[in-house]
């Protein structure tokens, strides 16, 4: 077959799946900012002053709002008495109980840095996307509560500080930054707060002596920002509910308590507001990112000038209590609970500046200590700025809108904004405060729906278009793959002017709209691909009829037709359920215990014949099905890392001692005393060493670091060393290449040992033993089912029936074109592709749940980058992800030789019936609701949408893996016979190979001989 199609499709699934992948952005998820919005602020007379004169931000990177008030031991006691239960920040509790207010602040997904600090500081909600900038300057010139300010300084992680520095107007914000090396995970984390306390104090220190530096900070709206890591780095490396964890708890408490104190006494006055939070919470397991409560509930304490006392509630339970918090012991203080973005509009209020231009937070009036004159008057201003924004997208959606739809709740019966906010301006001056407050928080929520109906008003149209396009994707999928290996590319397309013309006006059409509204660039490939896959399947009519005689025209019987469609529902049904194993992870559990009695639909004599193949395939998927039942989010476990690694030792060695019994009659030039021979053997030894190598590496790195001492100099360059050597290792043998595939597959296996190790915190090493062995059982039972199937037929013409000699003259017609050794697709190759679709999910979700983004684990990266570089950790993270892939690519590739078919045609069938899992996702994709739903559902899409891009790229690894593998003895081809599609030549690439279990047996009986 012609390379040059299989590579269209390729490069067209690729591009196509990219480009689609950013759909769900441009529904769900466009950027909310937009320019030219007028500002407001509280109307004030002129002699009036703002509630305070200054703000001071303290944000504990990564603090659970439970830990925040929670009693514990003394983390390090020192006495009986410090192992009693007590608040580890005594001076924020002090400031709950007697000076302030507090609650919880709810964060978004993702729960990061990035848009967690965007959240509070510029009131407004980023897109999901814009997580991936999350680590580099501010890429968005938003207006934040900094840029209000007159002035601000900043202290704290360069990662946080410099973007909204290089964000505000030029001199507006001054940033105080460590550098990158001091955010060592193997290091005591304390020491990035130290170093934001210390510098201030010395900043302060400074004032007294520096007259231009004291003069700025004598001056009001001034905005003090202390950003404080510590906290997130030592949760990652030990848990939230470690005692690294809770020590850090009580050094930031003393240290917010020493600033707050240093500030006082610098100005001497009362006139300074100060709010504590944190910009995302931590689940159990050191992570953050997805929607879990852990991760978006924050603690929110504020207190100082214009912030209100606490209300108690003496012998009560005070308002919005629950369980959450029922063993804070502050039962009877208010709790008041806030948006995150509401921090930012609170913020804005206390120093008496303008709400930021894209702020959606309300102003959170519980917080304020102000008459009830101040809090209608602040409310409405609030309105009107989230109104303000409104108006602008209005403007800019009527200007790009042949027939523009306005939003009915500000536009029927005279309701304007401009009415309402009179009507609202009236209650104030009449005195009807009350009533004022409720009408402006009514008409907040009427602008934010506003806003949200301009955000989702193209839903409907790009929703129905994506639909399209991904159905568009099946069907030419499933017709290229009928065009190419079912009739070898012998019926050409059939295009007419009338379909080019039909299509092309479609296209034309659809663009002309686009200009008119100015849309994305990425509208225009949302409506070319439809069009573009439509079009190609309308011209391969004539394909679609051939292929499905070709496939189908020998159901003729009752039970034929049965078990056609019985199957099928199988099929749809696996692949559904596998949206649910997205979610429920034990899915893949009861697919794999299903899967094990697979060979039993072959028949007794299959199960005879193939007793030893079919026991291990069966013992195979069983323990396959463990590892969804085990927990996705791991702790270290040093002993199991060992256990893995001894585990991949042991196959190695024992293929040295048995090679010959495993190659069977694979030959070598001059048989074992060859040099070459040798060679490849001492290669194979080199790799068993690395593995070696890599467990001592990893036991020392990982209990170094879990005793604070820090990762070794030489650990972390001998574990770069094993891990770069042994990638390479497969260069080494093409010196002399040992051919048969069990070789291949054993080099493949040894060659991400040590990285498997080395990456590794808990039985993810096991995995790796457990799904190669499943691996090379599947390939060798397809290959046998196949193999029987054809013998089967050839000695008992019964088996499908008699067949008309118009039938056989098709078949045989088709098979007179047939370009060796490749053999067309059947129905019964639907299953094996099947099979590959169900390994590839487990290989995503059998050690983690990577639909949520805040499962993987650090710790294995600190063995080789303990310095925080999100790229480069990253890297190697996915570097992991990896390994199973290569390890399934290339035995489908030796499958598929096996099989006779050609290289890319299986991949092809999962490419095709891959996006009916994908088209799922899209449709349940969700931005409101619970944090947790919105994070996973986008995990869920992107996921299902990348599958096809992995598939694609794995073709081309497959080619690389396989190139040259030989198969062993050729076995005496069947006659040919009618099967369930098609008369094949019976290629039979290599005879039925030994099971795994055969090959035990055998070494044993070996060893024992031997001894």
């Amino acid at each position: 077959m012609a390379k040059f199609p299989q590579f269209r499709f390729l490069a067209i699934a690729v591009a196509f799946h990219l480009v689609y992948i950013l759909s769900i952005f441009d529904i769900y998820f466009v950027s909310p900012i937009v320019h030219g919005m007028s500002l407001f602020q509280v109307d004030r007379p002129a002699s009036a002053q703002a509630p305070a004169e200054r703000l001071v931000l303290f944000v504990g990177d990564g603090l659970r709002a439970d830990k925040a008030f929670q009693s514990h031991p003394e983390p390090y006691p020192k006495s009986d008495d410090d192992l009693v239960p007590r608040p580890l920040a005594p001076f924020l509790r002090s400031k709950v109980l007697e000076h302030g207010t507090f609650g919880v602040s709810h964060t978004r997904v993702p729960t990061e840095s990035r848009p967690g600090h965007v959240a509070l500081i510029a009131g407004l909600y980023e897109d999901v996307s814009a997580v991936t900038t999350g680590w580099q300057m501010n890429p968005v010139n938003f207006d934040s509560v900094f840029n209000r300010s007159r002035h601000t300084w900043s202290w704290g992680s360069p990662d946080i500080l410099l973007m909204f520095e290089h964000g505000a107007v030029p001199g507006r914000v001054d940033a105080f930054t460590y550098g990158h090396e001091l955010e060592d995970f193997s290091q005591d984390a304390v020491a990035l707060d130290y170093w934001v306390f210390d510098h201030v104090k010395e900043f302060f220190e400074e004032a007294r002596s520096n007259k231009t530096l004291n003069d700025a900070l004598r001056q009001d709206k001034l905005v003090f920002f202390l950003h404080l890591l510590g906290l997130d780095t030592t949760g990652h490396s030990y848990r939230p509910y470690s005692k690294e964890y809770l020590h850090n708890l009580k050094v930031v408490d003393q240290g917010v308590q020493e600033i707050t104190k240093l500030i006082e006494d610098f100005y001497g006055d009362d006139k300074t507001a100060f709010v504590f939070t944190a910009d995302h919470g931590m689940s159990d397991w050191g992570s953050h990112g997805d929607g879990h409560p852990d991760n978006t509930r924050t603690p929110l304490i504020a207190w100082g000038s214009g912030v209100a006392k606490p209300q108690l509630y003496p012998g009560e339970v005070a308002p919005e209590h629950d369980e959450f918090s029922s063993d804070w012991s502050l039962d009877h203080v208010h709790r008041h609970d806030v948006a995150q973005a509401d921090i930012a509009a609170l913020m804005a209020y206390l120093i008496g500046v303008e709400f930021p231009a894209n702020s959606v937070g309300e102003l959170p009036l519980s917080f304020l200590a102000a008459d009830i004159r101040e809090k209608a008057e602040a409310s409405l201003a609030n309105t009107r700025g989230i109104l303000e924004q409104y108006r602008v997208k209005e403007e800019g959606k009527k200007a790009t809108e042949l027939r523009y739809r306005p939003y009915q709740a500000l536009s029927d019966n005279g309701l304007t904004p401009e009415y309402r906010v009179a009507q609202i301006r009236q209650l104030i001056e009449a005195g009807n405060y009350e009533e004022a407050i409720e009408e402006s928080a009514a008409l907040t929520k009427v602008a934010l729906g506003g806003l949200r109906y301009l955000q989702t008003y193209d839903w409907l149209f790009l929703r129905a278009l994506i639909t399209i396009g991904f159905l568009g994707w099946v069907a030419y999928a499933l017709t290229s793959v009928i065009d190419l290996h079912v009739l070898n590319s012998q019926v050409q397309p059939s295009r007419t002017r009338t379909g080019v013309v039909a299509f092309s006006s479609v296209l034309v059409a659809l663009y002309a709209s686009f200009v008119i509204s100015k849309s994305p660039v990425t509208y225009y490939a949302y409506a070319f691909f439809p069009v573009f896959f439509w079009e190609e399947v309308y011209a391969r009519r004539r394909s679609l009829v051939e292929g499905r005689k070709q496939l189908f025209g020998h159901v003729k019987s009752g039970g034929s037709l049965a078990s056609l469609l019985f199957n099928g529902t199988v099929y749809v049904g696996v692949i559904e359920s596998l949206a649910l194993g997205y979610i429920h992870r034990e899915i893949l559990t009861i697919l794999f215990i299903l899967g094990a009695f697979w060979p039993a639909a072959n028949g007794i004599s299959f199960l005879q014949k193939h007793a030893s193949l079919s026991a291990t395939w069966f013992l195979s998927c069983l323990a396959m099905s463990t590892f969804t039942l085990l927990p996705a989010l791991k702790v270290e476990n040093v002993n199991l890392i060992l256990i893995g690694g001894a585990l991949m030792v042991v196959i190695g060695i024992l293929y040295l001692i048995f090679e010959d019994f495993v190659l069977g009659d694979f030959s070598w030039p001059e048989k074992s005393s060859s040099p070459k021979r040798h060679l490849d053997r001492s290669l194979v030894g080199v790799q068993i060493g690395l593995t070696i190598l890599s467990m001592i590496i990893t036991r020392s790195s990982a209990l170094s670091l879990q005793a604070k001492q820090g990762l070794p100099p030489g650990n972390q360059i001998m574990g770069w060393v094993v891990l770069v050597a042994s990638l390479l290792m497969p260069l080494a043998y093409r010196l002399q290449p040992n051919n048969h595939y069990m070789h291949r597959i054993l080099v493949i296996f040894l060659t991400c040992a040590p990285t498997f190790v080395i990456l590794t915190i808990s039985y993810e090493g096991l995995f790796y033993l457990v799904f190669s062995a499943i691996l090379v059982s599947w390939v060798r039972l397809e290959h046998a089912v196949h193999t029987f199937s054809l013998t089967t037929a050839a000695t008992d013409p019964a088996v499908n029936g008699p067949i008309s000699k118009a039938e056989a003259g098709a078949e045989a017609e088709v098979e007179a074109r047939l370009p060796a050794p490749f053999r067309p697709l059947t129905l019964n190759d639907a299953r094996v592709a099947l099979f590959f679709f169900v390994l590839l999910q487990a290989a995503f979700f059998s050690t983690g749940n990577i639909a949520s983004i805040s499962s993987f684990s650090l710790e294995s990266v600190y063995r080789l980058i303990p310095v925080f570089d999100p790229f480069s950790q990253g890297a190697m993270l996915l570097l992991k992800l990896m390994i199973p892939f290569a390890l399934i690519s290339a035995n489908l590739g030796i499958l598929n030789k096996r099989l006779g078919v050609a290289p890319s045609a299986l991949f092809m069938i999962v490419m095709a019936i891959s996006d009916i899992l994908t088209l799922y996702f899209f449709w349940v994709v969700k931005d409101e609701g619970s944090w947790l739903e919105i994070g996973s559902t986008i995990s869920h899409f992107v996921i299902a949408s990348m599958l096809c891009v992995f598939v694609a790229a794995l073709e081309g690894v497959s080619a690389i893996f396989i190139s040259g593998v030989e198969m062993g003895a050729p076995a005496p081809a069947p006659a040919p016979a009618h099967g369930n599609g098609p008369v094949t030549k019976a290629i039979a690439n290599g005879a039925v190979a030994e099971t795994l279990l055969e090959t035990i047996n055998g070494a044993v009986d070996q060893l024992n001989a031997t001894l």
